[in-house]
């Protein structure tokens, strides 16, 4: 079975992360299939929404660390850039259905997204600081923007985890729920969606969001580069091996 799921029906497609033996987290090949479903929504004019889901124990552990090392991003070609600058161009309504953790991309992604339905149990985290990287998915212009730049430092810098009540207080998330319950919640938020004239919700998208829309594509492009940069660096090289070797990692002297 695929570790992507696609499903279309009531002009709602929806994407499901199906690795959950592996905490869903996302290789390479994940990345271009949501890349492509992405794509191909867009160009389906039977599709009005996309709903992107988990588990309802888990949304996303964020990349799968063995896959990312054996095929790391190696420019804005590669299947994670094309399936970031897909959720930040996506013209028609992208929601989200978020439990358990959301690591890394489990939280940046959702920052592109229109509505986002959260578990009880949903649990926030953007450690790139702590892997030796940094932000992505223009996460350093967007979370400062809805977190104010003080809680944004405190989420990008310590990468601690924060959770449900405390998203739903700064924007991020729309309403929270009992995990059970997230995903068909979603779906019914979808199919209301779905029901409305087209041209019109993706007008007023797009008006909401074209005063940033340029300055997320350049910082997505900023970010990338710096990204790349950092990856092959003595701290993310330390963070990595230590990752694999189940031990803490140390940069006392990086």
């Amino acid at each position: 079975m695929s570790d992507i799921l696609q499903h279309a029906e009531a002009g709602v497609m929806t994407l499901t992360l199906n690795r959950v033996e592996r905490k869903n987290s996302i290789t390479s090949d994940m990345y271009g299939a949501l890349a492509e479903g992405l794509a191909r929504a867009e160009q389906d004019a039977s599709v009005r929404v996309v709903l992107i889901q988990g588990h309802e124990t888990v949304f996303s552990a964020g990349n799968d660390i063995g896959d990312f090392l054996n095929k790391p991003p190696a420019g804005e070609d590669s299947p994670v850039f094309r399936f970031l600058q897909g959720i930040a161009r996506f013209p028609k309504p992208l929601l989200a259905a978020v439990c358990g953790p959301a690591v890394g991309v489990g939280t940046t992604m959702l920052f592109h997204c229109d509505l986002v339905y959260a578990g009880d149990n949903a649990a926030f985290s953007m450690p790139f600081v702590n892997l030796g990287l940094c932000p992505e998915a223009a996460s350093s212009l967007l979370v400062p923007q809805m977190l104010g730049y003080h809680r944004a430092a405190e989420a990008l810098m310590l990468g601690e985890p924060f959770f449900a009540e405390a998203a739903m207080e700064v924007g991020l998330v729309n309403r929270v729920l009992p995990p059970t319950e997230v995903n068909g919640y979603a779906n019914a938020q979808a199919r209301k969606l779905a029901a409305k004239p087209i041209a019109s919700l993706v007008e007023t998208k797009r008006l909401m969001k074209k005063g940033q829309h340029a300055a997320v594509l350049q910082q997505m492009a900023d970010e990338g580069a710096s990204f790349r940069q950092l990856l092959t660096a003595p701290a993310a090289k330390e963070a990595f091996t230590a990752f694999m070797e189940k031990r803490r990692p140390d940069f006392s002297k990086l």
